[in-house]
């Protein structure tokens, strides 16, 4: 049985991000996946909300024939790294290696999202020969540039890396756009996890003009907001 998987969301438990939890779920439906990885920034709290409304569960186990993977984007010292399977606290400036340890020490898989993308903050290559990852994010939705996935795509085949797609959904409607087909006959977060280490098909589309603008729009908020709220004495020794 094949599943359709959007492995890279956003909710508003990002900062960043704009729709709630439930309202990712009912757009997901809507459009014919199986379930997403919940995969915001430095944290878990919309896991352990989901978990609470028990709209997933705690075993891995699907409700109401939907599966959310519990993840997080974690902005290690190295860039960003998409940690599947766990439940981490924020370890926002901790190295890569350290973290892609903890998240093997949970059972999860540790995940470079757009690693070419020089207009956000991925994992480079120099630091990705050294790391120990278990697939490759190589096509972004939201790309900046096209290139940048086909050189994560190249990157990851000449590795032999497995290969995953995601939309980077920071709003409902952008949810989908790109999933990865997960093709096994077990239906849970460890499984589905196990099938993600193997090759699979990717639904590869592009972010239209709108989302991309509006990600792009909520960024721009969310980094003003945090200048706002720097002291005017930081960084004075």
């Amino acid at each position: 049985m094949a599943w359709n998987i959007d492995l890279h969301c956003h909710s508003f438990f990002s900062g960043d991000g704009v729709s709630s939890p439930e309202e990712l779920i009912e757009s997901a439906r809507k459009k014919g996946l199986n379930g997403f990885a919940l995969t915001d920034h430095n944290t878990c709290d919309g896991v352990h909300y989901l978990l609470d409304k028990g709209l997933m569960r705690a075993d891995g186990q699907p409700v109401d024939d939907f599966i959310i993977i519990p993840g997080v984007e974690m902005t290690t010292a190295e860039g960003h790294l998409l940690c599947l399977g766990v439940d981490l606290p924020n370890l926002k400036g901790t190295p890569a290696a350290e973290v892609c340890a903890l998240v093997h020490k949970q059972g999860g898989l540790a995940i470079p999202p757009h690693p070419y993308d020089l207009f956000r903050a991925g994992i480079r290559q120099s630091s990705l020969e050294i790391l120990e990852i278990d697939a490759l994010e190589v096509f972004n939705a939201a790309t900046t540039l096209k290139r940048y996935n086909r050189q994560a795509f190249q990157y990851a085949q000449m590795r032999g890396l497995p290969m995953t797609a995601g939309s980077d959904a920071h709003h409902e409607a952008a949810i989908g756009t790109a999933y990865t087909i997960l093709d096994t006959p077990d239906f849970t977060r460890d499984g589905l996890l196990a099938q993600i280490l193997k090759i699979n098909q990717l639904n590869q589309e592009y972010m239209s003009p709108k989302d991309t603008l509006r990600k792009t729009w909520n960024n721009w908020l969310r980094l003003r907001k945090r200048r706002t709220h720097i002291p005017e004495n930081a960084g004075v020794a």
